[in-house]
């Protein structure tokens, strides 16, 4: 019969989106939603993850929101148990929760590198590792959310880098050690993209220098939509055939072998 449009659709399967209550994650869960799944939720910021969780509800989706930090291992653990009563299975897990801050590595004390090691890698390891039993049955689909400076010089937010980089090795391993039972498991890399997150970022590099930019040949900036839909096609039957792999958002940056300039000179990316 060939690639069908319904293909696509993701109807009523369960999917997880952490940090979902602003930027890419709140783009994830409401397009999930859109395409047909029950979403569970969670973000350490009650207020916006309850309006995402009323744009869930108005595509007449079910969706379980909890206001958690994901380096709560115990709150993530309590989640899983009502996710296991309320729905008895896992079909997508959108690994987005995670951040940083810029700064020179010799300033970062041992508390800031730890809080950035938990964020970005282990809180990703342990919604892993409950969400395995809840997909072994019927296989799923893990999306981690990782960023285009796992594949290049990340100076002022080398450990955050470092963190992603190892997202994506333990994507590879995973992606051959979960497939015989049908779980797939893949990147979504995107460069800066406009966030209420990549703001502060944003500003802190700018205090670095005025002119910092990329040479970037696709001529439109990157949206929260365009991650979107890379996780959306990765949840998928679309890429039932797609595992271990990553999707680059970068405008071209990465694929033309990009450079970044700085006042402080010049960096291969």
């Amino acid at each position: 019969m060939g690639i069908q449009p319904s293909d696509a659709l993701l109807t009523d399967r369960v999917a997880i989106v952490t940090g979902a209550g602003q930027g890419i994650g709140a783009a994830v869960a409401t397009t999930l939603a859109d395409f047909g799944a029950h979403l569970v939720i969670c973000d350490h910021n009650c207020a916006t993850l309850e309006t995402v969780a009323e744009k869930v509800r108005a595509t007449g989706r079910t969706v379980l929101s909890r206001c958690l930090d994901v380096r709560d291992h115990p709150a993530v653990d309590e989640l899983f148990a009502s996710i296991t009563s309320q729905f008895g299975r896992v079909d997508i897990l959108v690994n987005n929760a995670g951040g940083t801050f810029f700064s020179p590595f010799d300033k970062v004390n041992v508390k800031g590198e730890q809080t950035l090691i938990a964020e970005n890698f282990t809180s990703v390891t342990h919604f892993i590792r409950n969400s395995i039993p809840l997909m072994e049955a019927h296989g799923g689909s893990i999306i981690n959310v990782t960023s285009i400076e796992a594949h290049r010089a990340a100076p002022g937010v080398a450990i955050y880098a470092a963190m992603k980089a190892a997202q994506l090795s333990l994507t590879k391993s995973l992606a051959l050690e979960l497939a015989p039972r049908r779980i797939r498991i893949n990147c979504v890399a995107p460069d800066m993209i406009h966030t209420e997150g990549s703001l502060e970022l944003g500003e802190a590099m700018q205090a670095v220098s005025e002119d910092a930019w990329y040479l970037q040949p696709w001529p439109d900036e990157g949206s929260v939509d365009d991650a979107a839909a890379a996780v959306a096609y990765l949840a998928g039957d679309m890429s039932k055939f797609v595992t271990g792999s990553t999707v680059h958002l970068d405008g071209g940056n990465w694929a033309s072998g990009g450079w970044k300039l700085l006042r402080r000179g010049v960096f291969v990316v």
